[in-house]
């Protein structure tokens, strides 16, 4: 449960990064939201992420694993689309906007995951 809790904080804070540093998104809310559109990441990472992988695994080792990229917008995407549909204010202004924001995110998290890898890994 720790890491769960852990892991969706770091997702709430990698977005929060990508809302604060991207001129493209925007976040209209109070921080409640951000921890619900970083469950929604969370879930759709868990849920879609993997078949999408499965789905592109050509592409992904055509281009040597830089169409993960591309996935990871796509996963920023579809939680503008989810989060938008249950009333949360995230708006991306399109394609590159979700690039460059997954890209964010993405950096975000290996850094805290580093940070935080005893307690993801469950050593003390």
């Amino acid at each position: 449960m720790t890491k769960f809790v852990i892991r969706w904080l770091i997702n709430a804070v990698a977005l929060y990064a990508a809302v604060w540093i991207v001129p493209g998104i925007e976040y209209i809310g109070n921080w409640t939201g951000i921890l619900w559109l970083a469950l929604i990441i969370g879930l759709l990472n868990a849920l879609v992420r993997p078949v999408l992988k499965f789905l592109t695994c050509p592409l992904i080792i055509l281009t040597l694993g830089l169409f993960t990229i591309v996935i990871n917008t796509v996963m920023l995407l579809l939680t503008r689309i989810i989060g938008q549909s249950f009333g949360i204010g995230l708006m991306v202004d399109g394609f590159w906007s979700a690039l460059l924001g997954s890209l964010v995110m993405s950096i975000v998290s290996v850094v805290m995951s580093v940070i935080f890898r005893d307690e993801l890994k469950g050593n003390k």
